[in-house]
């Protein structure tokens, strides 16, 4: 190792950052929600965050998507989670407020929440799509009507993709 000399060391590290060990051109995107962004019933490579990740690297994207999904989760657990859950250094969150606060009673602060989430990561530089239940009708569901197959998370995750890659950059 002694014998690589100052260029030898340059060429090196140039080489690692190249094929993806340095983080300049690594995105980290954080798909942040309830349960149908865990991936209730299905398997968490069947989720719509692994499945956008590999679609996004399929099309030579260096990106991580990180499932900051939990079922059963409200609009006030994930604001008083997202510190914790969005690491420094996340270009993108993804933010799937569910159904939950009008389950649990809190219907009236989901708006509050969204908005108090969106400030903060605005305020760090992170951006933000709301993926809302709207984007799950038409797709296929669960026998509970609720949660998607796994073909349905592949739909959303290719519904999402475009504007990901426009919101990530190359």
């Amino acid at each position: 190792m002694h014998g690589l000399g100052i260029g030898g060391w340059v060429a090196l590290v140039g080489a690692m950052i190249n094929i993806g060990f340095g983080p300049a051109d690594a995105a980290t995107i954080v798909a942040l929600g309830a349960s149908n962004t865990y991936g209730k019933g299905v398997s968490r490579s069947e989720a719509y965050p692994a499945q956008l990740e590999a679609l996004l690297r399929a099309r030579g994207y260096n990106a991580r998507v990180v499932n900051a999904g939990i079922s059963g989760d409200t609009t006030g657990g994930m604001l008083g989670r997202l510190d914790g859950a969005v690491p420094g250094g996340t270009s993108l969150v993804i933010l799937q407020p569910g159904g939950n606060d009008r389950r649990k009673g809190s219907l009236g602060d989901r708006a509050e929440n969204i908005s108090a989430i969106q400030a903060r990561l605005s305020a760090r530089g992170v951006k933000m799509i709301v993926l809302e239940n709207a984007m799950l009708r038409g797709l296929p569901h669960q026998p509970d009507g609720q949660h998607l197959t796994p073909d349905g998370y592949r739909m959303l995750a290719q519904t999402l993709l475009p504007q990901v890659m426009g919101m990530i950059g190359r």
